[in-house]
């Protein structure tokens, strides 16, 4: 299977790409470009890795990423059955430091928005007030024609988005790409290292259900299971162990949120052995019991 890796994106007549995506699922692929991202997700649900995070994802999730920081959205594996009638939908804006001029965002009066843009590059989600009002901006900005108004209004949606107060980051404050952006050669080391963690990646969310042998997934990778480990550790900056729980805990979120099981069977269904294991799992994961979890959530709906 080849990895996007570092993504290119279609020239556009425009300062920057406003683009509704349709598809039966999101890009499979770990990958990342030398562009700033705003996402907007409508319609669909998976998990996304973004960095050394991984949360899950439905409608409303928005996300602003800064220039190669390697994200993926994966969609539920339902949405990769041809006959299930299922779709994912998103917009995103896609834009560079130097879409309107090379100096642009230097002068004295961007400051708001330069840190607005350092922040992206360990990428940001928001939430309430912010978030509505996003959504609502993107949707207008891509009915807009390309003239001078629409650019007005994607600053006027950057100046909102550098001014709010509940935004969150979303990668640790150490993380660092571990793949060279320049690096994109087809046989080069950090490149078969990127399909490699793809491959990881595809074995894990279509296995967590089960319990999930070192062995086998170092052999995914073509790794023994101790050299499995070291490089595992280096490239995410978490254990293999770590990386299985926190994404079998997002999908034990998603349960809480949109389904009527009991927590003992979300326990097993997310492909936890004890409940004990996954209530302690849960609390270092999301930092409440899965009780506390679905209270918050109905609290804030």
């Amino acid at each position: 299977m080849k990895s996007a890796l570092r993504k290119d994106l279609e020239s556009t007549i425009g300062s920057f790409i406003v683009k509704e995506l349709v598809e039966p699922h999101f890009d499979p692929n770990w990958h990342f470009h030398p562009h700033y991202q705003l996402f907007l997700v409508e319609e669909g649900t998976g998990t996304r890795f973004i960095g050394d995070s991984i949360r899950p994802f439905g409608p409303g999730d928005l996300v602003m990423l800064g220039p190669d920081l390697p994200h993926l959205w994966r969609s539920d594996q339902p949405y990769f059955d041809p006959t299930s009638g299922l779709r994912t939908r998103g917009l995103v804006i896609y834009f560079t430091d130097d879409c309107l001029g090379a100096d642009f965002f230097n002068h004295p009066e961007m400051v708001q928005l330069r840190r607005l843009l350092t922040d992206s590059r360990r990428g940001i989600c928001w939430s309430g007030a912010t978030h509505d009002q996003t959504a609502d901006a993107m949707r207008t900005l891509q009915k807009q024609p390309a003239n001078f108004r629409r650019v007005l209004s994607f600053l006027s949606l950057l100046d909102t988005l550098s001014h709010a107060n509940d935004m969150e980051f979303i990668t640790n404050a150490n993380y660092v790409n571990p793949m060279k952006p320049a690096d994109t050669d087809e046989n080069s080391a950090s490149t078969l290292a990127y399909r490699r963690m793809q491959a990881v990646h595809t074995y894990v969310l279509t296995h967590f259900h089960d319990t999930i042998k070192l062995e086998e997934v170092a052999d995914v990778a073509g790794l023994t299971p101790s050299a499995f480990c070291r490089y595992f550790k280096t490239r995410t900056n978490k254990t293999f162990v770590d990386f299985v729980s926190e994404v079998r805990i997002g999908h034990a979120c998603k349960l809480l949120t949109n389904s009527d099981l009991s927590i003992s069977q979300i326990c097993y269904e997310s492909g936890f052995r004890t409940l004990s294991n996954f209530n302690r799992q849960f609390r270092t994961v999301t930092g409440q019991t899965p009780s506390q979890y679905v209270k918050s959530i109905t609290n804030y709906t």
